[in-house]
């Protein structure tokens, strides 16, 4: 036994050798990020959004803007989005310190940090890339890139050109990431890798998705050629084109593409931007078969945040993409002896691997494993709603949601909202702790897979539920935020959304509460 375990790690080493040398691309299954230009929105919005997924921070908070003296220095982390409350400094590392900014912007805290009360606002998927490009001695990780950004920002341009002076000065010392990054007026796709071992620098590109189009990332690069004479839609590193030549990704001649010099895939898209592109301009018949797929697209139908979410939602049900789809079963109709197919009440998106490997041993076929968008394993999610005509305050708002986004409610959070509620100080991903946010909505979630047939539909009416009353509640708000602003003045106002934020998070705790309650006397005699 000692001798074939000894072959087994023998074994996997060498493996793991294979892998390291032979393949220098490691493409993640992790976040999604949808962008949505003004024009392409039913309301005029620009927006942006973020499925983080993988075990990161739950907890989150507003950081109040500041003023600050001169020669103050600012510290830059690595590690902070694996803490388990605000204060929690026991998983981060000092990277360095850099100048502080003579006055900072309030901005919401989240993992990837996103919005902040300027309306600036930023979604995140990791796109990793070659591994030649990674530096760790880089000073900068991208969440740190994104909250000194919105300390700092507020516009879409400012941010890209800080993050690449950033950089430029103090190296970047991580994987390949994309950041989706918006403002009222317009929203940019900016992807940034290392610049390799012998430089602490990095490499980065930027493209505006226009007005009257969508586009999206998900885990892998996409960003083409470049038209840097064109700056009203394009931005680059100024060694963009030297460090592909000097890592022998480009030799030059051919035409320069980004995501094949500093991705090294094969195509430059998945199955979820296939998915979510084709599902918004189906009349475009794009063919997963090709190398690229268009940057971005003009959907059909003006996009609402609604139907983002809903994108955010997707499980692909119907679709040659369905896990269920080959997990049918017979059921005799009551009162004949017909009979329906309908898929079986166990079966769900989210299977375990258990599960899908009793299922394929029982039946040949029966679960093909396909990458969702929406997936269990999400720590929490946002679709950002960006809008010039109202003040920024209330303006910009962040619809937030713990746990999968296939499952849980979505709770606006204000450009102006300037306090969360205890429960979302803390991280539920390190312990059981049912004062953390995540929590209130995790055993719902979990016990309505075990029979999602049966629990499914409570469940998405629930959601629906909530994403009505935002919807519906919405120009209350506003009217109410102008009218106390008008008569109280701004710290009132924001007062206002504050509670109003806290309120309606509290009615979302309480529905998936009772139908935590509700699942377990269903399953009280087993499940």
């Amino acid at each position: 036994m000692l001798m074939l375990a000894a072959w087994s790690v023998c074994c996997i080493q060498a493996f793991a050798q294979v892998i390291e040398f032979s393949e220098p691309v490691n493409h993640p299954e992790s976040c999604t990020s949808i962008m949505v230009g003004k024009k392409a929105s039913t309301d005029g919005s620009v927006m942006t959004s973020h499925t983080c997924d993988g075990n990161y921070r739950t907890w989150m908070d507003i950081v109040p803007g500041a003023v600050y003296e001169r020669d103050t220095t600012v510290a830059v982390f690595n590690g902070r989005m694996h803490t388990e409350y605000p204060s929690d400094q026991t998983r981060m590392e000092l990277k360095g310190h850099i100048p502080q900014a003579s006055e900072t912007y309030q901005f919401l805290n989240v993992a990837y940090p996103c919005l902040n009360e300027k309306q600036l606002g930023i979604g995140e998927t990791t796109i990793t890339g070659r591994k030649e490009l990674v530096n760790k001695n880089g000073m900068f990780m991208i969440e740190e890139l994104e909250r000194i950004a919105l300390q700092r920002c507020s516009t879409a341009r400012q941010a890209i050109t800080l993050m690449g002076d950033l950089v430029a000065e103090y190296g970047y010392g991580d994987s390949g990431e994309c950041l989706t990054i918006a403002d009222p007026q317009e929203v940019w796709h900016f992807e940034i890798f290392g610049e390799g071992p012998d430089k602490i620098g990095g490499v980065w590109a930027a493209v505006r998705i226009p007005d009257d189009e969508v586009g999206v990332s998900a885990n892998i690069p996409r960003i083409a050629s470049l038209d840097l004479k064109d700056t009203n839609n394009y931005m680059a590193s100024a060694n963009v084109y030297d460090v592909a030549k000097k890592m022998g990704f480009w030799d030059g001649k051919e035409p320069f593409k980004f995501w094949k010099a500093y991705g090294g895939g094969k195509k430059a898209f998945n199955v979820r931007e296939y998915f979510i592109l084709n599902d918004l301009a189906p009349s475009l018949n794009l063919s997963y078969e090709a190398e690229e797929l268009p940057f971005s697209v003009k959907p059909e139908q003006p996009v609402s945040p609604e139907k983002v979410m809903a994108l955010l939602r997707e499980t692909y049900e119907g679709t040659e993409w369905d896990m269920t789809q080959n997990l049918k079963v017979p059921v005799k109709r009551k009162d004949s002896e017909e009979t329906d197919t309908i898929i079986s009440t166990s079966a769900n998106p989210w299977m375990t691997t258990d599960m899908v490997n009793m299922l394929n041993g029982v039946k040949e076929g029966a679960v093909k494993r396909n990458r969702l968008v929406a997936v269990p394993q999400c720590s929490y999610s946002h679709v950002i709603q960006l809008r010039d005509w109202l003040p920024d305050d209330v303006g910009g708002v962040a619809w937030i949601s713990l746990d999968n986004p296939g499952q849980s409610p979505r709770i606006p959070v204000f450009a102006g909202t300037t306090e969360l509620p205890a429960a979302f100080g803390i991280c539920g991903q390190h312990r059981h702790r049912e004062d953390a946010i995540v929590w209130k909505y995790r055993p719902a979630n979990k016990l309505a897979t075990v029979r999602w047939g049966l629990t499914k539909e409570k469940m998405q009416n629930n959601i629906a539920h909530f994403e009505k009353k935002g919807a519906t509640e919405l120009p209350f708000v506003e009217a109410q935020y102008a009218l106390i602003q008008q008569n109280e003045g701004n710290d009132a106002a924001r007062a206002f959304l504050t509670g109003y934020t806290a309120d309606f998070a509290g009615a979302t705790i309480v529905r998936w509460q009772d139908m935590a309650d509700e699942f377990w006397k269903m399953f009280a005699r087993g499940f």
